[in-house]
C-alpha cells in the first residue's frame, strides 16, 4: 500500500507542475495587458518603466522561473486591475464556488445513482424507459437555456426564488439544479451500464441462490462491484463543478470563482488568471488523487499493477 500511495503522489506531482506549466504559457499568449490599463496618450517611456516593475520585461525563462517559484510559496503577485494579492482574491472567491459544486454534487449522487441502478434493475421496463428519456434530455438541454427557464417560472412568474445573487438557501436552489442536472444524467447513465455489466456475474447469480434478500444482493455485491466507474466519473464532475460553472455563475450572478476568472481573462489580468487556474488545476489533480487512491480500497487488485 505505501508503494501505491508513493507512486501516486509522484505521478500528481507531476501533473500539478506541468499543468502550471501549461497556464503559464497559456496566459502569456494573451497578449500584453499594460496597455490595456494605460491611457491612450500614454508615452512609451511610461509604458516601457510599468513593464519593466511588473517584471513582462524579463525574458521568458526568468518569468517562468519566478511564476513556479511564486507557486509554491502561493505567491501569484498583485492583481493588475483590484491591485490587491491574486491569490487573497481568489481565495475570497472560494467558498462560494465550493458551497454551489459541492450542493450540486451532493444533489447529483441523490438523484443519480438511484435512477441508474432502478433502471438496471427493472430493465426494459416503463421505470427504464422513463429514466433514459430523463437523462437523454439532462444531457441534451443546455445550461444556460435551462437556467433561463428556471428564472422565467420560479422567479418571474411564481416569484418563488431569487433571480439570483447570495446570500440565502434560497439563493442556491437554482444554480445547484442547473449544474446538476448535466451531471445526473451523465452519472446515471454510466451507473446504468456498471450495475447491468455487474449483474449479470455468477457471483451475483450465486448469491440470488442462496436466498438473499435482492435489496441485499444489490447493495452488498452490486454496488461495491460496479463503483470504480462511477467513481471514476464522479471524481471528474466534482473537478468540473469547480472550474466549469463560469455560465452558472454568471447567469445567476453568482460570486465565485468562474465568474472571477473569466472576467480577470476579458481584463488580461494576468496574475489573477494565474492564481485562479493554478488553484483549480491543483484541487482537479488531488481529486483524481483521491479517486486513486479509492480505487485501491474498493479493489485491491488495483494496488498491484
Amino acid at each position: 500500500m505505501r508503494r501505491y500511495l508513493l507512486s501516486r503522489l509522484a505521478q500528481t506531482l507531476l501533473v500539478v507542475v506541468l499543468s502550471l506549466s501549461a497556464v503559464f504559457v497559456m496566459v502569456r499568449l494573451g497578449g500584453d495587458p499594460v496597455l490595456l490599463f494605460m491611457p491612450m496618450d500614454i508615452q512609451t517611456k511610461d509604458v516601457n518603466e510599468f513593464r519593466q516593475r511588473l517584471g513582462f520585461n524579463d525574458p521568458l525563462a526568468v518569468q517562468y522561473a519566478r511564476f513556479m517559484g511564486g507557486a509554491v510559496r502561493g505567491d501569484f503577485g498583485e492583481s493588475l486591475r483590484y491591485k490587491r494579492d491574486a491569490l487573497a482574491l481568489v481565495l475570497e472567491r472560494l467558498p462560494a464556488t465550493l458551497l454551489l459544486a459541492g450542493t450540486s454534487l451532493l444533489l447529483t449522487l441523490v438523484v443519480a445513482v438511484p435512477v441508474g441502478v432502478i433502471s438496471a434493475v427493472r430493465r426494459n421496463t416503463l421505470v427504464d424507459h422513463v429514466g433514459t428519456v430523463a437523462t437523454v434530455l439532462g444531457q441534451a438541454v443546455p445550461g444556460f437555456w435551462l437556467g433561463l427557464m428556471l428564472i422565467y417560472l420560479f422567479s418571474v412568474q411564481l416569484r418563488w426564488l431569487p433571480t439570483g445573487g447570495t446570500g440565502t438557501p434560497a439563493h442556491l436552489v437554482m444554480p445547484s439544479v442547473v449544474l446538476a442536472a448535466f451531471f445526473s444524467a451523465r452519472i446515471a447513465r454510466l451507473t446504468r451500464s456498471a450495475v447491468l455489466d455487474v449483474l449479470g456475474e455468477d457471483y451475483i447469480l450465486t448469491a440470488r441462490a442462496k436466498g438473499l434478500a435482492e435489496s441485499r444482493v444489490i447493495a452488498k455485491h452490486t454496488l461495491r462491484n460496479s463503483a470504480i466507474p462511477i467513481v471514476t466519473l464522479v471524481g471528474l464532475e466534482a473537478g468540473q463543478l469547480l472550474g466549469g460553472a463560469v455560465i452558472t455563475e454568471t447567469i445567476f450572478a453568482w460570486p465565485g470563482l468562474g465568474r472571477l476568472t473569466v472576467q480577470a481573462l476579458l481584463n488580461r489580468d494576468f496574475p489573477v488568471v494565474l492564481a485562479a487556474v493554478s488553484l483549480t488545476s491543483v484541487t482537479y489533480t488531488l481529486l483524481n488523487l483521491l479517486v486513486d487512491l479509492l480505487y485501491g480500497w474498493l479493489d485491491p487488485r488495483v494496488r498491484l499493477r
